[in-house]
């Protein structure tokens, strides 16, 4: 029923002059823990050895994708977006392509323990403070794609750049 009313009740808003669909959300409406865990993976996975901004700048995108229709609806739905395929041990479970996510370190094959305590509680922070305070968010103007600078992937041709934050350059849709 949540998708139903979220697919009727749908809008737009106009952010550095571009109009995004957004998704309808309640002014009140928290997210849990697990959304919080999900945003503090990615930004320490996506941006630990960067600047503050950086870091703030690859939380924003998530928060962007959630709040547009092209994406999933959770924080931990766009973190964990990516092409499955079936297990070789078991066909009936679905499992993550290697290297075929939104975001790379979700299925490089390594482990996801964060082992940096400093820079994993700095991630913590940032994502407590995106979600309770909305603090650093709209730093990346509607930005819902960034990629590392060393970087040149084919897609950003087709988006407009928006500019870079520390190791990452940021875009949105035209």
């Amino acid at each position: 029923m949540k998708k139903l009313l979220t697919g009727i009740l749908t809008s737009t808003i106009i952010t550095a002059g571009v109009v995004v669909p957004i998704k309808a959300q309640s002014i009140n409406e928290r997210y849990t823990s697990e959304d919080s865990q999900c945003l503090a993976m990615n930004i320490y996975y996506e941006a630990r050895s960067s600047n503050l901004a950086d870091k703030a700048g690859v939380a924003d995108v998530v928060l962007n994708r959630v709040n547009d229709l092209r994406y999933p609806n959770t924080i931990c739905e766009v973190v964990h977006q990516g092409k499955q395929k079936p297990s070789w041990k078991d066909p009936n479970k679905m499992v993550m392509v290697r290297n075929a996510c939104q975001f790379s370190w979700y299925c490089d094959g390594k482990a996801d323990d964060p082992r940096d305590e400093d820079s994993w509680h700095e991630a913590q922070l940032i994502a407590y403070n995106m979600l309770e305070h909305n603090k650093f968010r709209g730093i990346t103007e509607g930005a819902t794609h960034y990629h590392a600078k060393y970087v040149n992937p084919s897609w950003a041709k087709t988006l407009q750049q928006v500019g870079r934050l520390g190791a990452h350059i940021y875009y949105r849709w035209e």
